[in-house]
């Protein structure tokens, strides 16, 4: 049976912000041994945004939730509740949604931040849909963002050519029955921790000349480890809801994978026998964003208008945890 909610929660906005900074994959091959040929053919990446220095998530959280809120015509003191996704917040705390809440103004609402890497926005969606959904608030704003550049070892090609620094923002309300967050799948397996983590910074290997000298506090990954498990988990969790709901790969206007190669994200979609025109793919332009890939690219699909009222649409993803899952929606506006 479908994962239903007690009433219909959709995405009713969104936005999404990058830095201006562009970092092309020769601009790369200039500082680490890499070239622009090895990074295309093995991730798809051509470019991605880095943040200066000193840059926290809650600064480049708040134009893409400024945006979004505009775009529905709402004051930040009609919000609710903010739930923001995040693997490198301002701090440890305070949380980043609160720095978040006070600087746009949404003087009413609550916040805290949601740890699941590059699942994350997709775990704070269905978190924040069911805020709603319990009858207790109207709007929440959910929050994808990570300024990955503050966790990435430069002399690290298999891990610095990956990622970018970005966010994304979407609006979530009560909508008409039948649209909206119609089923979702969330899984954990802990066992896959140490194949993508960072090592040091928490409270079991805190900061120290040691940890620091031994760069760990910087991302770790085990790419075949992670391509092993993030082709089936994101295919399987799209499948499962597809199932459930009595639907086909045809029945799809679009497939938002997490961007985090495109290598995983066309083996997913041949696993879902779903044609490429339908996966939405902006991993070319800003590499991975982690909690932002998702929601960057679900507002580029509906700025380009690939998305209409009445659409069905799958978010998948495969993260650090390891966590993964998916979620389908009726488009609603």
């Amino acid at each position: 049976m479908p994962r239903h909610l007690c009433k219909p929660v959709g995405i009713t906005a969104t936005g999404s912000f990058f830095p201006e900074r562009v970092v092309s994959n020769d601009d790369l091959a200039r500082i680490m041994d890499t070239n622009d040929e090895w990074i295309r053919t093995r991730t798809g990446i051509q470019q991605r945004r880095w943040s200066e220095p000193g840059t926290g998530a809650s600064e480049l959280a708040l134009p893409a939730l400024r945006q979004a809120l505009e775009r529905r015509g709402l004051d930040p003191a009609e919000l609710d509740a903010i739930v923001v996704a995040t693997i490198s917040p301002d701090h440890v705390f305070p949380a980043t949604a609160c720095l978040l809440q006070e600087r746009i103004g949404a003087v009413n609402a609550f916040g805290y931040d949601l740890s699941a890497a590059c699942s994350g926005f997709l775990f704070a969606l269905t978190t924040g849909a069911s805020l709603i959904a319990g009858g207790a608030y109207r709007r929440v704003a959910v929050v994808g963002v990570d300024v990955m550049t503050s966790i990435l070892d430069t002399q690290d090609r298999n891990t610095a050519v990956l990622f970018g620094d970005g966010a994304g923002a979407a609006l979530l309300e009560e909508v008409e029955q039948g649209y909206g967050l119609l089923d979702f799948e969330q899984w954990s397996d802990g066992s896959g921790a140490a194949h993508l983590c960072m090592r040091a910074g928490g409270s079991k290997h805190p900061a120290s000349a040691e940890t620091v000298a031994a760069r760990q506090h910087a991302i770790t990954q085990n790419g075949k480890e992670v391509y092993k498990r993030a082709v089936p988990g994101m295919a399987e969790a799209a499948r499962l809801m597809l199932d459930r709901n009595g639907l086909s790969a045809a029945d799809l206007a679009l497939f938002v994978p997490h961007q985090a190669n495109l290598r995983i994200m066309d083996s997913a979609a041949r696993r879902l026998e779903l044609p490429a025109e339908k996966m939405m793919v902006n991993i070319d332009k800003y590499a991975n964003t982690t909690a932002g890939t998702i929601p960057t690219a679900l507002d580029q699909a509906v700025q380009e208008g690939r998305l209409k009222r009445g659409d069905r649409v799958i978010l998948s993803a495969f993260g650090a945890g390891f966590t993964w899952g998916g979620a389908l929606l009726r488009w609603a506006y």
